[in-house]
């Protein structure tokens, strides 16, 4: 599984003009699963998210985790991430996960940060949505699990 995880001040995701999640300071998770993926891929997945010391100690050193903290997670499904830029200039999108896969996958991933962490929000499988962030540093980390 693939995401790009963002350190934020805030975020929110839009579907036609409506807030469908929104936290406060936390990070920002864009989530993209893969066809060989497997709920063993999503559980280690949210672990790592959870456990990153990206967010600063009283030295100003990156040295806690969002649990630390206590900040929020905002998961979003990001297809896109597994975008082949290889040739041309029109990204192919065929090593991204089949929707079904996707979606169940995306709802284990949130499924299993909600029972390790609070608060959990979450964009919309599949919808056209308009994410909102300020992305704190900025901070951004590419991360997969395999």
């Amino acid at each position: 599984m693939i995401a790009l995880l963002q350190r934020v001040r805030e975020a929110r995701v839009e579907v036609q003009g409506r807030v469908v999640g929104a936290i406060g300071p936390g990070l920002l998770a864009l989530v993209c699963a893969e066809p060989a993926d497997t709920e063993a891929q999503a559980a280690k997945l949210v672990d790592k998210m959870l456990k990153l010391r990206i967010f600063a100690d009283d030295a100003g050193k990156m040295n806690r985790s969002v649990v630390d903290v206590g900040g929020g997670l905002l998961v979003v499904s990001q297809f896109t991430l597994a975008a082949d830029t290889s040739s041309g200039t029109r990204p192919g999108f065929s090593a991204a996960a089949p929707p079904e896969q996707g979606r169940r996958l995306y709802e284990a991933v949130l499924r299993l940060a909600r029972e390790r962490h609070t608060p959990v929000a979450a964009g919309e499988f599949g919808a056209e949505m308009q994410v909102h962030l300020i992305n704190d540093g900025p901070v951004t980390i590419p991360l997969r699990v395999v």
